[in-house]
């Protein structure tokens, strides 16, 4: 007998699936739980399920000595302490798709509403007003509309759009050329060749370092005058105040949210004051078919893998038996680095990934590890939505074709990975190995050149020429940012030729430290990539 632990308003019909099957016995919690009242109920579950209100700390997890598996009804799991999770063994299991619709469909009735007045002329109506003249809107057709992130949601709301006779321009670094002209999108490759043309901007990303406050004030002086914007993704992309800012002075002419920097947001948030602005209470899965389709989703899911074994939807496990998954684990590890590491060096669209299995790691399971290179690899465009197991459908939906090669190429390791993304005629490719009784991974070889690097924190690239006193020089600049150096590796073909030079850094460079190393004769090309 399996318990149950279901939080958050699961879907009845999700907490069904449970009740079909003598193997379990649900409990369902009538209101969000507190951290402490959490632990004090957990001693004997094997399962949660969660929306998002609750949230599922190491410590509760410490707590729960029979758990096994925690699902969450949805896509974002920010509120799962995964590395907590996977420390105990614990598998976290989302729900990806089951709300591409409903996010799509309310994104454009925002849009909508923001160029009909709609929410306002209600509210006056409501009041007893009569004020035709006071809520003249904008008609959709013909205008243009900026999609920032063409993933499923994003596409989806193109679609939409151009139904409605909207000119649609698309700003996705990972999605190439072709897949966008499949879906009627007119591609862009720098941001700020889209944000002065577009009547709309809607944002359709994750929320990573690279899209944190991706719109922001100076964002806002390029903008098209009186473009509006809507956000429907994460809080947080959007920087609020300079939002705020940008509508006072009549930049923008108006936005509507439906996630917000901090949720709930402040009674005193500014952006609450202006009539321009449209806001809801993070809506995007709140229909009655997303919470039925991933409440559905994760307890099947959650109820396979309680009851044969089977792993789907997992964020933290790939669909493997557990001694498997041992022998491949070292793999998994390396190739998930691997990926981020070429994503971050590479361009950003990419139409093929080559990937290559030498030595003993052919022997392994290729799919699993596949996956969690392309998992590493899609992280900045998909953030926490790519997982083991939507990895290979996403690059797909964006264009990249897979390769996977078993060479018998001998090389200085017995086991190796090596990854190399294309790029019209660019290529960039890096390869790694693991090492010693621990199997630690090792980042071997970086555009064919050999190097030694540990894959964890920031890691800053650069080619140099090869001179006496370049040393020197980066470690003074490092050292004014208050930057340690951890280990450094320097490639070179032969003496007094460009080198490639390699630094594991103990902490990340800020910009003015980044432009004075860029600045030192002899040294180009720096790239910090963080993993």
């Amino acid at each position: 007998m399996f318990k149950i632990l279901v939080c958050d308003r699961v879907s009845p019909k999700g907490v069904a699936v449970f009740n079909e099957s003598a193997d379990f016995e649900v409990s369902t919690l009538d209101r969000t739980y507190s951290e402490d009242e959490m632990v004090e109920i957990v001693s004997d579950v094997a399962a949660i399920l969660v929306r998002s209100a609750t949230k599922i700390t190491s410590r509760i997890i410490e707590a729960a000595p029979h758990l096994k598996v925690i699902g969450r009804a949805g896509v974002g799991v920010d509120n799962v302490d995964i590395p907590a999770a996977t420390k105990r063994g614990v598998i976290v299991m989302n729900a990806p798709g089951g709300n591409t619709i409903s996010t799509s469909e309310l994104t454009f009735s925002m849009l909508l509403a923001l160029a009909r007045n709609i929410p306002q002329a209600h509210m006056s109506m409501k009041s007893g007003a009569w004020e035709r003249k006071s809520f003249v809107g904008v008609e959709v057709y013909g205008k243009t509309l900026g999609v920032l992130g063409l993933g499923r949601i994003g596409s989806e709301v193109a679609k939409r759009a151009q139904a409605f006779g909207m000119r649609v321009l698309g700003y996705d670094p990972y999605v190439t050329t072709d897949r966008a002209a499949a879906m009627g999108i007119e591609l862009v490759d720098e941001l700020d060749a889209l944000y002065p043309q577009c009547d709309y901007i809607t944002v359709h990303m994750p929320k990573t370092e690279e899209t944190k406050g991706m719109l922001n004030s100076q964002v806002f002086d390029r903008v098209k005058p009186g473009v509006r914007i809507l956000n429907c993704a994460r809080g947080g992309i959007v920087d609020e105040t300079a939002l705020h800012q940008a509508i006072v002075d009549g930049k923008v002419a108006g936005a509507a949210l439906d996630v917000y920097e901090t949720e709930p947001p402040a009674d005193d948030l500014p952006l609450r004051s202006l009539p321009q602005v449209i806001m809801t209470p993070h809506l995007g899965a709140s229909t009655e078919e997303a919470q039925e389709n991933v409440g559905i989703e994760v307890a099947h899911t959650v109820s396979d893998y309680l009851r044969t074994g089977q792993v789907a939807n997992a964020v933290n496990l790939p669909n493997l038996d557990a001694k498997t998954y041992e022998l491949t684990r070292p793999f998994l590890e390396l190739g998930e680095r691997l990926g981020r590491l070429v994503s971050q060096l590479a361009p950003k669209r990419n139409e093929r990934l080559v990937i290559t299995y030498g030595g003993k790691a052919r022997e392994v399971p290729g799919d699993p590890i596949t996956r969690a290179i392309l998992k590493g690899f899609l992280a900045s465009a998909e953030g926490e939505e790519v997982n083991n197991i939507n990895a290979r459908q996403i690059a797909r939906s964006m264009g990249i074709t897979i390769e996977e090669i078993k060479s018998s190429e001998e090389t200085d390791y017995t086991e190796w990975l090596h990854v190399a993304a294309h790029s019209g005629d660019t290529k960039t490719s890096a390869g790694g190995t693991v090492l010693g009784t621990r199997a630690e991974p090792r980042i071997v070889r970086v555009h064919g050149r050999p190097v030694e690097i540990v894959p964890e924190g920031s890691i800053m690239f650069f080619c140099n020429a090869d001179r006496p006193g370049f040393v020197g020089d980066v470690g003074q600049a490092l050292g004014k940012a208050g930057v340690n150096i951890a280990s450094m590796t320097l490639s070179r073909k032969s003496l007094g030729q460009d080198a490639l030079t390699v630094l594991n850094l103990d902490s990340t460079p800020d910009e003015n430290a980044i432009e004075a190393i860029q600045g030192i004769p002899g040294i180009s090309h720096v790239q910090i990539v963080r993993l």
